[in-house]
């Protein structure tokens, strides 16, 4: 960034030309970066999906059921299955961490499960005690008094179990049985404040997040026609969609756990009929293939990778990155490449801002005559010094377009980098984990150094007032390699690659350019 603020740039031309009026000063590039953000947050309290809150109850006991346990298998995940309960959900694909090739388990504490299963005024229905018979292919069947049959089949497709059950009314009478599904969790130890994380709703063609600061506060009803919920974390989540109409669902808190919640209208069933009740289970990472692929089944679930505004920069970034990395095998060196390619692609632009740099600089010793000369008339010193940039055909802006832009990149690879599930072990050179922060702060100092270096290269020849807005700003900017390194030290690992490898090239470009204009 420190590029396109060297001390003969638009910005403090633009600065320069105000820098004695007698009404308050202009806020410069960095009030209106504050300005443009803040206009950003407030724009997004404004969009989000409203929602109804209620405050939370009293504590939920949540009773522990006494069925045997039964373990169904399949190529990606396999799962613990205790009556109308699923758990311990290992992702056979996903080890826990670098050092750990154990699975990555979600809902595996005590507690912690999803439960399906139907309430009916009219029959019994089966319970989390409920002794089902269970065949040799997991078919799980249970026959009540008031003889109602249950059948449960579950199946599994990739990260999305099938929970089908049929229910066959052999009695002579109807009965109306409505289905409903949770989800319950623990507390969160993880918490990240660049990624949506809690409890996560698509309601009405909406999605939905709670997340578990405001679940700690606050509960959350929804009506809709058909929709999912669950929970999500960083990179994982589970969510279920009952293949059902008119829905209540609810978020809430209670004691020391999460519950979220879906209650449908019921189901009527005549004398002698049957009715087939299918419930999805998505349980596994986020990641856009797989949730792509998931959402056949549980519509629009791929709504829920979390690209962050500037998506239609993250995406075709995260792409770029896995493709790189299924050529060269290593996440740090695609995140370089990537850094190269993107570099390349702006090189007319930034050429462009370089020589418009140039000539800010050769024009300084007229600008600076033009203040001086019209120093008690602005409205003259204005106009005399905007008849400088269009005699030297530049513009006080025209070095800033490289740095505008690769504002939303930063901001669209750090989300990518959050959300990239294959990034949170990649290893690179002392790196164990590019998702993570420099453990050594080696790459934030190396940055910062090449902050430093672009500072000293493209530092003005000729020296300014002291007084004057320029060297203000010049003075400032001093600063911002020590800043930057403080900010990005605990950034992720692989942002910071990035930045450090935009600076290398950007010396290169400097370097070129220079001895091209010669």
């Amino acid at each position: 960034m420190v590029k396109f603020l060297d001390n003969n740039s638009g910005f403090n031309q633009w600065n320069a030309m105000n820098a004695n009026k007698k009404q308050p000063k202009s806020m410069g590039f960095f009030g209106w970066l504050v300005t443009i953000f803040l206009a950003w947050w407030i724009v997004g309290l404004f969009v989000k999906p409203k929602n109804t809150t209620v405050e939370n109850t009293a504590p939920v006991v949540i009773e522990k059921s006494s069925v045997a346990t039964n373990t169904i298998n399949a190529d990606h995940i396999s799962a613990d299955v205790q009556g109308l309960r699923i758990s311990n959900i290992s992702l056979k694909g996903y080890n826990k961490s670098s050092k750990d090739s154990t699975p990555v388990s979600l809902l595996d504490a005590e507690n912690n499960f999803i439960e399906v299963g139907f309430v009916s005024a009219d029959t019994q229905t089966p319970n989390i005690n409920t002794q089902w018979t269970i065949d040799a292919n997991n078919n799980m069947s249970w026959n009540s008094n008031a003889k109602v049959k249950f059948n449960r089949d579950i199946s599994i497709a990739d990260y999305v179990m099938r929970v089908s059950d049929t229910i066959k009314n052999n009695s002579n009478k109807e009965i109306n049985v409505a289905p409903y599904a949770r989800v319950v969790r623990g507390v969160s130890d993880k918490v990240s404040s660049a990624i949506e994380t809690g409890g996560v709703v698509y309601a009405n063609s909406n999605l939905d997040y709670a997340n578990w600061a405001k679940l700690n506060k606050k509960s959350y009803a929804f009506s809709t026609v058909r929709g999912y919920f669950g929970f999500a974390e960083q990179y994982w989540e589970t969510v279920v969609s009952l293949d059902t109409n008119d829905q209540t669902i609810s978020l809430k808190k209670s004691g020391d756990s999460y519950f979220a919640d879906s209650n449908a209208a019921p189901v009527k069933i005549g004398a002698g009929q049957s009715a087939t009740i299918d419930t999805y289970i998505f349980a596994g990472p986020r990641v856009g293939k797989i949730l792509d692929k998931a959402s056949e089944n549980i519509p629009n679930l791929s709504k829920t990778m979390d690209y962050g505004w500037f998506w239609f920069f993250a995406q075709p970034m995260l792409w770029m990155i896995n493709w790189l990395f299924a050529m060269v095998g290593n996440y740090g060196i695609a995140i370089i490449l990537m850094t190269l390619i993107l570099r390349l692609l702006m090189w007319p632009l930034t050429r462009k801002s370089y020589a418009s740099t140039m000539k800010m600089q050769q024009m300084q010793p007229e600008l600076q005559r033009v203040q001086k000369l019209y120093a008690n008339d602005k409205a003259r010193m204005q106009m005399e010094m905007m008849k400088v940039y269009q005699s030297h055909k530049t513009s006080p802006m025209a070095g800033c377009l490289p740095m505008l832009i690769q504002i939303p990149i930063f901001f669209a690879l750090y989300k990518a980098l959050l959300i990239s599930v294959p990034m949170r072990s990649a290893k690179f050179l002392w790196i164990s984990d590019l998702a993570a922060m420099d453990p050594y702060f080696i790459l934030p100092i190396l940055m910062g150094a090449t902050m430093m270096l672009q500072q000293y290269l493209q530092s003005p020849k000729t020296k300014t007032n002291g007084n004057d807005a320029v060297a203000s700003t010049q003075k400032a900017m001093k600063w911002m390699p020590i800043i930057f390194t403080v900010m990005f030290a605990w950034m992720p690992a692989g942002l910071v690659l990035y930045w450090t490898m935009s600076n290398v090239f950007s010396i290169f470009q400097m370097y070129v350019i220079k001895k091209t204009n010669k």
